[in-house]
């Protein structure tokens, strides 16, 4: 496929064109509590309204920074489960912005999903976010009856920053030598932070997520000095890839982070993971998120809805 592709999908197209009309701030303008509260209502807004809601428990998990919010979304009886990180730079984003899509994913699939509500940046910087998904994860496999799930049928799997932390998580597993989930989704994924991929040079002036963005999303994540090339920071760069379990990996065309699922992909079934990468090359960042306006969105939905009961 020619780098970078040359045509957007038709309805996102129409959908930015709109967008240019807006003249107010970007996210990065604006204070970070008025930040956090549009990017929430974005979300909900270009969200799908699901068909049918599933029962819901909030939860508090421990975790050596004290108890961790989170929604579990009951699915099919049987115990899987999909532990699910939220995207948003490690910044923005919570459990209110991800409902609509958590009831969505539960009811398509018959999986549980838990939806955990992790420290933001820049309030509490790496490797705030990393310890807290890990602590999870134990919490989760040291007394799996007490949530009810079945220790044997478990996904991990995020979106954008939260792919970054699923990612992140399989190398602090294999590492730690914890028990390993049985399957990881990774939605355009960030795994490698130099900033110098193919695609990140290419569409630093990408529509949604152009290049700086994701340079000050880093930036207000990752103390000063903080090593780069650290596999919890880009962790393509882990030396324990051929212990982690089989991926589901989707990026999209229109997107700087577009060679970091490419490069996952690679890296992984280089050391003996299946993959399956699922590429939409006239979509942009986040376009799961418009579900209410793009096909493509609600294809990669599917897709994801049909791996995880496929393999749960």
């Amino acid at each position: 496929m020619a780098f970078p592709p040359k045509t957007l999908d038709s309805q996102i197209s129409e959908m930015l064109s709109v967008a240019q009309g807006y003249t107010g701030p970007s996210v990065a303008d604006l204070p970070l509590a008025q930040a956090r509260v549009a990017y929430g209502t974005r979300y909900r807004e270009r969200g799908i309204t699901p068909t049918r809601r599933v029962p819901v428990e909030a939860l508090e998990l421990p975790t050596p920074a004290g108890p961790l919010n989170a929604r579990l979304y009951r699915g099919e009886p049987g115990g899987a489960l999909a532990l699910y990180f939220h995207g948003g730079g490690f910044m923005l984003g919570d459990l209110d912005a991800y409902d609509a899509q958590s009831h969505h994913l539960t009811a398509s699939s018959g999986v549980s999903l838990l939806n955990i509500d992790y420290r933001l940046a820049p309030e509490h910087p790496f490797p705030a976010a990393s310890d807290d998904v890990l602590a999870a994860w134990r919490a989760l496999t040291a007394t799996p009856a007490d949530y009810g799930i079945d220790p044997a049928r478990i996904a991990v799997g995020g979106d954008s920053a939260g792919g970054n932390l699923t990612a992140a998580l399989m190398h602090d597993i294999a590492t730690g030598g914890l028990p390993m989930p049985k399957a990881q989704v990774l939605i355009y994924p960030a795994v490698d932070a130099a900033m110098k991929s193919r695609s990140m040079q290419a569409l630093r002036d990408a529509y949604v997520l152009p290049a700086d963005r994701v340079e000050w999303y880093m930036q207000q994540y990752l103390p000063q000095g903080q090593d780069r090339s650290d596999p919890r920071v880009a962790p393509v760069n882990s030396d324990r890839l051929g212990d982690q379990p089989q991926a589901l990996i989707i990026h999209a065309g229109h997107d700087p982070l577009w060679d970091d699922g490419t490069l996952h992909a690679k890296a992984l079934a280089d050391a003996g993971v299946p993959v399956t990468l699922l590429p939409y090359p006239g979509q942009v960042h986040a376009f799961l998120s418009a579900r209410r306006a793009l096909p493509e969105a609600q294809h990669a939905t599917s897709a994801i809805c049909d791996w995880l009961r496929a393999r749960l």
